[in-house]
């Protein structure tokens, strides 16, 4: 990179913070906050430019020893940072243009702070940096979460907000750990992931770095936080939250997670957590009837696949890897994203008259599944090298014609949304230029692959027909599925939550009966007796139990 280059690169890399910032300080005005908000969409222009200079010309660093602050755009955070800012930019345009010039305050501030935390994951460079930005992608997305302010949800943000605060909190843990065992009391991620393996803290460290990411990405059975809080969300929210706000759990894991040399234990840990997750999002989707509630249940199952294939490269020590995940996860980024905004689009037209919009949605569901021609596609093939050829490339492919099965069920479900549906409706220009978006979704990715590889090494027919393959195997299971589906359970979204819920008021009904029985026995002669059994047999469990 040129010295020019290098310059320019410094600037836009503090512009991806320092202009999403700017705008928020103009918030602060009365006269200019109307403004800033409408036009908070241009905000990650600096960041869609700094990831496009970083995959073609080399990692972007600026540090300033001053502030103990430190950026960095390497190519893993580059391809995740430009198909995130794509769709803030297109989504934001869309819903901030569409409210009268006169946005929701509130949900528009909260819009902006989550952008600028998101954004500012993929490149924070230090502990400090990252956590804050992080807790910024996390906490100010409730307000997303509860716009309509309905029971449903606010239960949904409740239940959000309690994951990500023992996320949080996991994560803080897990930064001081890693923090106390660099010798220099250094906060660089650089430095602290170099000094992680001589550091008599690495095994708690990585146990909380992977819980504490693995809750953000909805791994099971972490995962209950994710269906309630997409169902509930308004469709531009759970566009954003759901494509690119999630993948700030893939970034921490790809930043804090020491590639170089082989982790077996940890990394096969990951990779069952992974596919486990991969295969019961399959299998708790297509028991949902509501299109965003499949939607958060395939989410479930490719953050497994990311996990996944993540336990596989640490397992390795396969330090190439980062990058073919993260091309992974920009391809969900811009496919997730698109998926969402169908759902606002079968809501606000009539199908009957235009069958595009649906059709459009099935192609970019099953790019999900690795359609060929489409990102999907370039996606799946990114990942054979780090899954290689044997049991985890079987279950990868499974995963693939689940994740089919998944998708036409979402399609079928999408097609019988009732129109007029002001809750589930997308803004007027999203519905306008939806087709756009879907088809941007599907060959943006292409775009991107040459930073990691050729494209046209995936047009060869193996390749053609690895794809097909898994797709014809869902397409079949799908159809099982509309023949005798009526018969599978239906699961509350949200499965492990409401079981939790459950348990906690079987708790109260139960602490209500011991009151109750307690209040009888201290009526009796014999309640100092019992109280003292109670109290033994308490003692001996604790006893034989320790």
């Amino acid at each position: 990179m040129t010295g020019a280059a290098t310059a320019l690169g410094s600037w836009l890399l503090a512009a991806t913070l320092a202009v999403p910032l700017l705008f928020l300080a103009a918030c602060l005005s009365a006269r200019l906050r109307s403004t800033a908000l409408a036009l908070q969409w241009l905000a990650p222009v600096p960041a869609l430019a700094a990831a496009i200079l970083a995959m073609g010309g080399g990692p972007l660093a600026l540090d300033w020893p001053a502030l103990r602050m430190s950026l960095k755009l390497d190519l893993p955070g580059a391809l995740i940072l430009a198909a995130a800012s794509l769709l803030w930019i297109v989504v934001g345009a869309a819903t901030f243009s569409g409210e009268a010039r006169k946005p929701n305050e509130r949900f528009a501030v909260s819009w902006l702070l989550t952008m600028t935390g998101n954004l500012g994951v993929f490149v924070a460079a230090d502990l400090l940096t990252f956590y804050l930005v992080y807790a910024l992608v996390s906490i100010p997305a409730y307000e997303l979460i509860v716009r309509d302010g309905s029971p449903s949800s606010r239960r949904a943000g409740g239940v959000y907000m309690a994951f990500t605060i023992l996320g949080g909190a996991l994560l803080l843990m897990a930064f001081a750990l890693l923090a106390a065992g660099e010798p220099r009391g250094s906060l660089r991620i650089d430095d602290v992931m170099a000094a992680l393996p001589g550091s008599p803290w690495s095994d708690a460290a990585l146990a909380l770095v992977i819980a504490g990411f693995g809750m953000k990405m909805a791994l099971a059975p972490l995962n209950g936080w994710m269906p309630p809080t997409y169902a509930a969300a308004p469709i531009p929210a759970a566009a954003v939250l759901s494509g690119a706000a999630v993948k700030a759990g893939a970034i921490g894991l790809i930043r804090f997670l020491p590639f170089g040399a082989p982790l077996q234990g940890w990394g096969e840990a990951l990779a069952i957590i992974g596919f486990v997750s991969a295969f019961y999002g399959v299998a708790i989707g297509v028991t949902q009837q509501n299109p965003k509630t499949v939607l958060a249940y395939s989410s479930i199952s490719q953050m497994g696949v990311v996990a996944a294939v993540i336990g596989m490269a640490l397992a390795s020590g396969d330090a190439s890897a980062p990058s073919k995940v993260a091309f992974y996860a920009a391809n969900h980024v811009l496919a997730k994203g698109a998926l969402f905004l169908a759902v606002g689009v079968a809501a606000a037209t009539d199908r009957h008259r235009d069958r595009w919009p649906l059709i459009l949605a099935a192609v970019l569901a099953l790019s999900l599944a690795g359609l060929p021609l489409t990102g999907g596609a370039l996606a799946k093939f990114a990942l054979k090298a780090p899954l290689g050829y044997g049991l985890a490339a079987s279950l990868a492919n499974a995963s693939a014609a689940g994740t089919a099965l998944l998708m036409l069920h979402f399609v079928t479900r999408l097609a019988g949304t009732s129109s007029g549906g002001e809750e589930t409706e997308g803004p007027a220009a999203i519905v306008r230029f939806w087709p756009a978006i879907a088809i941007g979704a599907i060959f943006i990715p292409w775009l991107l692959y040459p930073a990691i590889g050729n494209p046209l090494n995936t047009a060869t027919v193996p390749t053609v027909w690895d794809g097909l393959w898994p797709i014809a195997i869902g397409a079949a299971l799908a159809l099982a599925l509309r023949r005798w589906g009526a018969s599978l359970p239906r699961i509350a979204e949200g499965d492990t939550i409401v079981a939790v819920e459950t348990a906690f008021n079987s708790g109260f009904a139960l602490g209500g009966l011991l009151e109750r029985l307690d209040a009888r026995l201290r009526q009796w002669p014999a309640a100092s007796l019992s109280l003292l059994t109670i109290a033994l047999l308490l003692a001996a469990m604790a006893a034989y139990g320790g």
